[in-house]
């Protein structure tokens, strides 16, 4: 493990996949007891699916695809909320001052911050693994972490590597370099010991690199 910077929130991206998973409660569990700032970025999931579905059935543009995709990480999010009282949903950069000055961790809900941004393309190119990254930049994040339910390859990769493996978008690669944020990817094992390591600042993973 390599330690990283100390200013700033962890953003970590909760893979939509383990939605379907029996691991998504302990992740839930040891994300909702770190106390360091943390902001969590929501996967679609099966409701991303669900979109991309009745796109291909119905052939509908891909800007509503995308509000769709959006919506589809708030609902996934609300959920999570749901499921562990300790986080607070969080739309705007106000309210991820007022939770981390409040300790909780924060569940980002991302309409209202990305719907009409300029740098964020309206395709599927563009999933909750770059809008993860687009989020750590505006926060001044000291790390982004991609939680995931196929493991990642161990030591370091780029982000080119994971994308060709399914493991990350097609427009990661250019999010994570334009965020200027160090970049970490895990597996789906060990919760409450990857939130140890991340309250010592050293979190563990594959690292991954823009290019």
């Amino acid at each position: 493990m390599t330690a990283a910077k100390t200013k700033g929130p962890w953003v970590v991206k909760l893979g939509g996949s383990l939605a379907a998973s029996a691991a998504l409660l302990p992740w839930l569990a040891a994300l909702g007891g770190i106390e360091v700032p943390l902001a969590i970025v929501p996967g679609g999931g099966p409701f991303a699916d669900r979109v991309r579905d009745m796109q291909s059935t119905w052939g509908f543009d891909e800007s509503a695809a995308h509000a769709m995709a959006l919506l589809s990480m708030e609902q996934l999010g609300l959920m999570l909320a749901s499921l562990e009282p300790r986080l607070r949903p969080c739309i705007d950069l106000q309210d991820f001052s007022d939770s981390f000055e409040s300790r909780r961790p924060a569940l980002w809900l991302p309409g209202v911050m990305t719907l009409e941004a300029d740098d964020i393309e309206e395709s599927w190119d563009v999933t909750s693994d770059s809008l993860a990254a687009w989020l750590a930049g505006r926060l001044g994040a000291r790390g982004l972490v991609l939680v995931k339910s196929a493991e990642p390859p161990a030591g370091t990769a780029d982000a080119a590597t994971l994308a060709r493996r399914g493991l990350v978008d097609g427009a990661f690669a250019r999010h994570l370099a334009d965020s200027g944020v160090d970049c970490w990817c895990v597996g789906a094992d060990g919760p409450e010991l990857f939130a140890a390591a991340l309250a010592r600042n050293l979190p563990p993973g594959c690292r991954v690199h823009p290019c």
